[in-house]
């Protein structure tokens, strides 16, 4: 029985696999490969070591910097916010109002909402002239609008709105409305008795249960803020004058618009000393946090 429920959970999982080690994992182990190669289309890649690591250091395009730093922006302002209007509409969403489902429906369907489609409405809503946003700012007095994606001010917030509409009503809000449904209720039922209030509840019985499956779903916010590329691509390109560029869209332009694949893989895999480094401490805390609780 137990062979069978094996060679049936393989069986099961296999696309997945088979598609992991295509999709993923085989082109993770070209680009570190390449990443060590000068390497021309048609050619013969040529081992040359930490070269093209040494060239994207020394920042000579005034792009590497720039862009590392950009990203680090973005993280810093997109994974809190995110995490934490995900974490307001789970706790909305948990309290049984009437039409939750349909609130649910309403929360959930940006994240949905294919890019390309997603690029279109909010082209539309900056247009400067006849975009929502700029007529809203008319009708309360506002003349002239901003031009928000090709002004370098505004490019880089607008993008971030983007990104936060697309996804705090996603996979953020799934796990913490799944994490709050297993608070248990009794806990709030006894503090509401001894006098604590909805806000007192929420911080000392809600958090702290909820602290590991906070810090897992930062983490994953983390990984994807730091991989995004599909929106500063198809809204801006990395312009007004390369000011909207993250180190996504800097690795395409360096590997795939200018050729040089080798030194587009090197620049990519500088977020991973990033990402591994937030990994190890954020999982370290949830590790602690476990043994707290098994104790």
């Amino acid at each position: 029985m137990r062979a069978r429920e094996e060679l049936a959970g393989w069986l099961w999982t296999s696309p997945w696999l088979l598609g992991f080690f295509l999709f993923v994992f085989g082109p993770m182990v070209a680009s570190l490969y390449l990443s060590f190669t000068k390497y021309a289309i048609g050619g013969t890649p040529q081992f040359i070591g930490l070269d093209n690591f040494g060239r994207a250091l020394s920042g000579k395009d005034d792009l590497f910097w720039p862009s590392m730093g950009r990203t680090v922006e973005y993280a810093v302002v997109m994974v809190p916010i995110g995490i934490g209007l995900s974490l307001l509409a789970a706790t909305l969403l948990n309290q049984g109002l009437k039409g939750t489902a349909v609130y649910r429906t309403l929360f959930f369907l940006p994240s949905l909402t294919p890019v390309v489609a997603a690029a279109v409405i909010w082209r539309w809503l900056y247009q400067p002239d006849f975009g929502a946003i700029n007529w809203l700012l008319w009708e309360i007095g506002v003349d002239q609008g901003p031009r928000w994606l090709t002004t370098p001010g505004t490019a880089l917030p607008s993008l971030m709105l983007i990104g936060l509409w697309t996804s705090v009503g996603g996979g953020a809000m799934v796990i913490f409305l799944a994490g709050l449904q297993s608070v248990p209720r009794e806990l709030h039922d006894a503090a509401a008795i001894d006098g604590a209030n909805a806000w007192q509840r929420f911080v000392h019985i809600t958090l702290p249960m909820m602290r590991n499956i906070i810090a897992i779903t930062v983490l994953f916010s983390l990984i994807v803020t730091f991989a995004n590329f599909d929106i500063v691509q198809i809204m801006t390109a990395g312009g007004p004058r390369n000011m909207t560029h993250v180190f996504a869209t800097y690795a395409f332009l360096t590997g795939i618009r200018s050729g040089d694949i080798p030194l587009g893989s090197a620049v990519s895999l500088f977020m991973l000393p990033i990402l591994a480094v937030s990994a190890i401490f954020i999982l370290r805390g949830v590790r602690k946090r476990a043994r707290e609780i098994g104790a």
